[in-house]
């Protein structure tokens, strides 16, 4: 059932509707992801064919990192998520007043989903915030050049980052929820797992397969070798394209590890990453409507620290793809030229 007919039927009976979540208990706790329901391919392997969407995460404000008011607290009190329940229930009302077809079905899915309690993304360290960079590479994040940096001037390509230039979100920024086109599709075949995205890019990830690239061959999404524990898909991806933001060498450009489009990650786009950069997911179908997606970003050049992120991808399959036509359509990097030059002809005496 996609989430549009669940607002639905979340309308239909809403004098009656059932209860939200409960929290649990321990609201610090983070239990194990429930790994028991089994649906298989035809050729045996974990079934993960789906389209999703990670659209109620934004659009619920759940933050990539946690707000200091919760702590060290993965789950929201009865209290708190009331709140968030009555925001969602406002936004459904605005949305359907825009829209014919219905409500968004945000308070549908914040009380069907029991990630819509949650208090941030991230999940390891465990006050949910991102481990501080090495001075180096906070020296380079600040120095960062990219449209998102505020005031900036804008004179060549190597003023903005590989998503302003439409090549690319990076890894891991390309799985996580961003402002806009948040539709993701998973394909298998015998020995590879295939993830489109309806933003830029595709990732192939061959099961089984022993080594990465040599350490020279590198690329913007990296090397991803994936294999099966039990009913989780577990991927390494390593080899990432290296470099920073604050280079004027577009070839040692780097992908920001993460996107300033998604909700409470650092400003400017322009986290650096080193050749030591790895990432490891973990693929975990709990129903047949959700799927459990857990990260761990390590970089020792970079974090003091590795970080982990969970979050619950939502399958919609009435959920609708269209071209991504970023470049026939990218305006951005000529008019901000144009707009710095302008004002420097206007600032002269």
């Amino acid at each position: 059932m996609s989430w549009r007919a669940l607002a639905l039927a979340a309308a239909l009976v809403a004098p009656a509707a059932a209860p939200a979540q409960q929290a649990p208990a321990d609201l610090t706790a983070l239990p194990a992801v429930p790994a028991a329901y089994t649906l298989k391919t035809e050729w045996g392997d974990p079934d993960l064919r789906a389209t999703y969407t990670l659209d109620m995460i934004n659009n619920g404000r759940i933050a990539f990192q946690r707000p200091d008011e919760y702590g060290n607290r993965v789950w929201l009190t009865d209290a708190e998520f009331a709140r968030r329940l009555e925001a969602a229930k406002k936004s459904d009302a605005a949305y359907s007043v825009e829209n014919s077809r219905g409500t968004k079905g945000l308070e549908a899915w914040m009380r069907a989903e029991p990630f819509a309690r949650r208090s941030s993304m991230l999940v390891s360290p465990a006050d949910g915030k991102l481990p501080a960079l090495l001075p180096e590479a906070e020296a380079l994040r600040k120095a960062g050049r990219s449209s998102w940096v505020p005031g900036q001037a804008y004179d060549w390509l190597d003023d903005f980052d590989t998503w302003d230039r439409c090549i690319t979100r990076g890894i891991p920024a390309s799985m996580l929820p961003f402002h806009y086109n948040n539709g993701i599709r998973v394909f298998q075949a015998p020995g590879y797992v295939v993830i489109h995205f309806e933003m830029l890019g595709d990732r192939i990830i061959p099961l089984g397969r022993g080594d990465h690239w040599p350490e020279a061959v590198r690329s913007w999404m990296g090397d991803s070798l994936g294999h099966w524990e039990g009913n989780t898909l577990v991927v390494e991806t390593t080899n990432i394209n290296v470099g920073d933001g604050a280079t004027h060498d577009v070839w040692k450009r780097a992908a920001s590890p993460l996107n300033v489009a998604t909700q409470g990650v650092p400003a400017n786009n322009a986290i650096p990453v080193s050749a030591r950069a790895r990432v490891v997911e973990r693929f975990t179908r709990t129903g047949p409507g959700a799927l459990v997606y857990e990260l761990t970003y390590t970089d020792p050049e970079v974090f003091t620290a590795p970080w982990t992120a969970r979050l619950t991808w939502t399958r919609d399959d009435s959920y609708e793809f269209f071209e991504y036509a970023c470049n026939e359509g990218n305006q951005a990097i000529r008019n901000n030229i144009l707009a710095t030059r302008a004002g420097r002809r206007e600032a002269r005496p």
